[in-house]
């Protein structure tokens, strides 16, 4: 061990621990894009919620997964567990084919 004293920096030099980030959850993320919706909504009308959301998400789910697998159809099927016929329908829906 060494001779020299061990120095302690003074109360108000010490740092809080910087915490760990997480970034949010992909539900999270659906959450407060739909509440956000709904608060620009405001007082108007609301309608086909549902598949307004699943239209929103679901395209660039397939795109982002078809550019992974250079666009091999059989693969993206298999990482969004769909049989490939499903996968073609929904490919053709968003245009993306």
């Amino acid at each position: 061990m060494s001779d020299q004293p061990v120095m302690f920096l003074r109360e108000e030099y010490r740092r809080e621990p910087i915490p760990e980030f997480h970034p949010p959850t992909l539900a999270e993320t659906v959450e407060d894009s739909v509440d956000g919706y709904m608060k620009t909504m405001d007082d108007q009308e609301v309608k086909d919620l549902y598949e307004l959301v699943l239209s929103e998400i679901e395209a660039p789910l397939l795109e982002c997964v078809m550019k992974r697998t250079n666009n091999n159809q059989s693969q993206t099927a298999q990482i969004l567990g769909l049989n490939r016929g499903t996968l073609r329908k929904k490919l053709k829906k968003y245009h993306l084919l």
